[in-house]
């Protein structure tokens, strides 16, 4: 137990970084730094395990700071609107999205269900159907304008 607040917790910090790219610089320098934790431990076991990525893919990091300022950290698979993008071969979703309006790009069935067995690989689609996973991929490219074609 510490002194007046309890006993001291576990720190949660959320980041998206480059894979192989991690750096001591802003956003994983200060992120880190202010909760007592040496970026560069962060970035050197990181940019290990990301290895095997396409350098720059971003991959969404969960990190739990320990109270003796010991980490561990879990890697996400990169976010469906990135996915999405790199398979429909574009750079950003449609400005405006809804009847009428262009699509930013399209992707088949088949982009969609492989985006979705990447997305189950997580910890927190593991239980889910894949055909939930791939409505629910379906419904982000959409919203980004981006045209599901069969």
């Amino acid at each position: 137990m510490s002194g007046r607040g309890g006993p001291i917790k576990n720190v949660f910090v959320k980041l998206i970084v480059n894979a192989g790219q991690a750096a001591p610089t802003p956003p994983v320098g200060p992120a880190l730094g202010s909760k007592g934790v040496k970026a560069i431990d962060f970035c050197k076991e990181f940019n290990a395990r990301t290895a095997s990525f396409n350098p720059g893919v971003p991959i969404p990091v969960a990190l739990i700071i320990k109270p003796d300022r010991s980490f561990q950290f879990e890697l996400k698979s990169p976010p469906t609107g990135y996915l999405l993008l790199k398979a429909a071969g574009v750079d950003k979703g449609a400005s405006e999205v809804g009847p009428g309006k262009a699509f930013a790009g399209e992707v088949s069935l088949k982009h969609i269900y492989e985006i979705a067995k990447i997305k189950k690989t997580d910890l927190r689609h593991k239980d889910q159907e894949l055909q939930g996973i791939c409505k629910s991929v379906i419904a982000t490219a959409k919203s980004m304008g981006i045209n599901v074609v069969i």
